[in-house]
């Protein structure tokens, strides 16, 4: 197979300082690296989750909005997986995050919800139970 697995998602941000603290606070993200380009005047966070490399965090000048809503072309949202969905919603919602109800997926019987980063970009918790 040419692929093996997907290395990292890029995210460009409107606040910088408001999405790293989102994204390393909040979702408790490892920062790898931080860089600034001084020629684009735009900073670079890599983030992991556990020990896997997932998100680069961008900041550029006056990045125009995400079209999101209705249902655009391109990245639909960023789906996490979480073992226990209940404390993972109640988390995020002590952090002052708003989640979407808990649904299930007809198709699998998973649950799953939704909420949002600082800029609007769906994310979803996906609950993955473990085998037994």
């Amino acid at each position: 197979m040419l692929l093996h697995a997907v290395h990292h998602i890029a995210v460009i941000c409107s606040d910088y300082a408001r999405s790293k603290a989102f994204y390393t606070d909040v979702l408790q993200l490892r920062i790898i690296r931080e860089v600034y380009r001084e020629e684009r005047d735009s900073w670079k966070l890599d983030l992991a989750l556990g020990d896997q490399y997932i998100i680069e965090l961008f900041s550029f000048p006056d990045p125009p909005p995400r079209v999101s809503r209705p249902e655009a072309c391109g990245l639909r949202h960023l789906a996490f997986s979480v073992t226990d969905i209940e404390a993972a919603v109640t988390v995020l919602n002590n952090r002052g995050i708003t989640t979407e109800m808990i649904r299930i997926d007809p198709h699998t019987g998973q649950r799953f919800t939704f909420f949002a980063d600082p800029d609007g970009l769906p994310l979803e918790l996906y609950e993955v139970r473990p085998v037994k």
